[in-house]
């Protein structure tokens, strides 16, 4: 017994099975025609409903007043299920120790689409200015592609970061993006991206850095004048008594009948003022001295971070590339965040400048590691490196091969890491790079 879907159907059907074989062929091959218009209907149907949902899409995508970019990240997507595969979880440390890698894989990325907006923000002649390989582009000294790789191997939701990337006229544009991440492998095959024109704002920002700098300066000048000005003032008062008392104990001593008894009250207030002059050096010298101000505990690794942005624009300037890989939980350190900072800062910039005539990538490596009971973090450049003759002297005050330069950044910073209780030392290769590294005691070591 044939079951219908409803009771017309049924009786039709009933009725259709007291008619002859021939009879019966026919209307069930009009039924399956019947049935065959109506399934060729709903695919149309649903046909429609989808270009339709894809039009309002792309319309949205097109029309949206914010950059948006379409970009295929597959190979990120397979190599990060390789690596895993492999055994290696650390895409920081792996992609640290591995450049080129990260490298080939930026060359893999490709940009699908890019709304009218994107265009105009850009300043570009069209959209194929911009279709292809990311790494046209995002240029090598942009740090934040590892941590897109990073994000995706700890299944991030979202990422958002500040990245700065090349117009066709070759200007470069600070922008600040973020993505909705995929779940899936084949979610990596279309990855939307907005993204916002940041650059006024980074370069206002700039400004404000110069203009607190110039600040800073003017005091230290103003300081440094009335430091000068007291030092002056205190060391020309026991000089002039010390004068004073050494020419009356000659006249004593020069007498017919010398008074051996004034001639010794001088020669002992020579002696005082003398002491004087002397305290007076030593209390200058303490107040310039690199004594640490001890504050609570800080996060190095985050101090570190905190100097590459400081010094960005330098870097970036320097066409530097910088690869930092710090250890997971590690202690913190008591110290002054400033003061570190500042070492930091100047190991930077003196890595990214000693590779800045080099040809290929300049790559600048930051390491910081739990070892014992201290921190240590090391700045590794590719640079020409130091002449062994030269390496003993590199913290010297007033020693410097740049022209122009002072000498005192490498001796500060090294005091400055002494009076925190820690150590600073240096290797080089002729010809493979050069390493700065300093230790600071963990907290509670």
């Amino acid at each position: 017994m044939l079951v219908a879907p409803s009771l017309a159907g049924g009786v039709a059907l009933t009725a259709a099975a007291t008619l002859p074989p021939s009879w019966m062929a026919a209307l069930l091959a009009i039924i399956g025609l019947g049935c065959l218009a109506g399934g060729a209907t709903l695919a149309l149907r649903l046909a429609d409903r989808q270009a339709e949902s894809e039009a309002r899409s792309h319309a949205v995508f097109e029309r949206a007043g914010i950059s948006m970019w379409r970009e295929d990240w597959t190979a990120v997507g397979h190599a990060i299920i390789a690596l895993k595969q492999a055994g290696i979880h650390d895409m920081q440390a792996h992609f640290t120790a591995h450049p080129d890698e990260a490298r080939r894989l930026r060359q893999q990325v490709v940009i699908r689409d890019v709304n009218a907006f994107t265009v105009q923000m850009m300043g570009a002649p069209g959209k194929q200015a911009f279709l292809g390989t990311l790494d046209r582009i995002l240029p090598d000294t942009d740090n934040t592609f590892i941590q897109w790789i990073i994000a995706f191997a700890n299944d991030a939701p979202f990422y958002r970061s500040e990245a700065h990337i090349t117009r066709p006229d070759g200007s470069v544009l600070d922008t600040l993006f973020v993505a909705a991440l995929p779940d899936s492998i084949d979610g990596f095959r279309d990855i939307i991206v907005t993204s916002i024109d940041i650059t006024s704002f980074k370069a206002a920002q700039a400004r404000l850095v110069a203009a607190e700098t110039e600040v800073a300066r003017a005091a230290r000048i103003s300081t440094i004048g009335a430091l000068t000005a007291g030092i002056a003032h205190e060391v020309n008062s026991p000089l002039s008594a010390i004068v004073t008392n050494a020419e009356a104990c000659l006249r004593w001593l020069r007498r017919p009948q010398p008074d051996l008894a004034e001639a010794e009250a001088a020669a002992a207030d020579v002696i005082a003022d003398a002491t004087r002059a002397r305290d007076v050096v030593a209390r200058t010298r303490a107040f310039l001295s690199n004594s640490p101000r001890r504050g609570g505990p800080i996060d190095l690794a985050e101090t570190v971070r905190n100097a590459m942005l400081l010094v960005e624009r330098e870097l970036r300037d320097l066409g530097a590339s910088v690869h930092f890989d710090a250890d997971e939980d590690l202690p913190h350190i008591v110290a002054d965040p400033i003061q570190i900072q500042q070492v930091v800062v100047n190991l930077l910039l003196n890595g990214a400048q000693a590779m800045q005539d080099m040809p290929g990538p300049r790559d600048l490596t930051v390491t910081l590691r739990k070892d014992d009971e201290s921190m240590r973090l090391a700045v590794h450049d590719r640079g020409v490196g130091i002449a062994p003759e030269i390496l003993p002297r590199v913290f010297d005050p007033f020693y410097s091969t740049k022209p122009g330069g002072m000498g005192m950044g490498l001796a500060i910073c090294r005091n400055c890491v002494e009076a925190h209780g820690g150590r600073m030392g240096v290797a080089s290769t002729p010809g493979a790079g050069t390493t700065f590294q300093f230790s600071l005691p963990a907290q509670g070591a």
